[in-house]
């Protein structure tokens, strides 16, 4: 049986460490996603994102198998904020060395598309406490071919 859930908010002061940084950063992904309506918003928005991540190194590999470095994703966090409504609720997060394994219900909603998907991010932290890697598998119903126009141009891992 699946963990119950619970909101975020309420489970991030039970937590320290590293496990304790991706619950700040799933918060923080949060706040920038409702920011991401107001005038005035761009790349530069996930400045408090970027301080948790190593920037120079940073690789992403998205449930499509796309890799994405820093630059690359917060171009593509703009895009998504800019036209999506998101929120999650946390289900079980565990910690081991330098990853965590963090388990969401996520819910959105882009125009007139909403989905709600079992996520499961891996976290590879750097020696410095910093997001190095990002790896993100998600359990879903089949997307409309129209949602997968944003994947577009964005190299796919072999």
């Amino acid at each position: 049986m699946a963990p119950a859930l619970r909101d975020v908010d309420e489970v991030v002061g039970d937590y320290t460490g590293l496990s304790r940084v991706v619950l700040d950063y799933t918060r923080l992904m949060k706040r920038l996603v409702d920011a991401g309506k107001r005038p005035g918003f761009d790349v530069d928005s996930w400045t408090p994102v970027a301080e948790l991540v190593d920037v120079e190194g940073f690789e992403r590999v998205g449930p499509f198998k796309e890799v994405m470095n820093w630059p690359d994703y917060a171009a593509f966090l703009t895009t998504w904020a800019r036209t999506s409504d998101w929120e999650c609720s946390f289900r079980r997060i565990t910690e081991v060395g330098n990853v965590v394994l963090l388990e969401l219900e996520e819910r959105s909603r882009i125009g007139e598309h909403s989905s709600i998907v079992n996520s499961a991010t891996v976290y590879d932290f750097d020696d410095d406490g910093k997001i190095a890697y990002l790896r993100v598998y998600l359990q879903m119903a089949l997307p409309d071919p129209e949602m997968l126009k944003s994947y577009e141009g964005i190299k796919i891992s072999e």
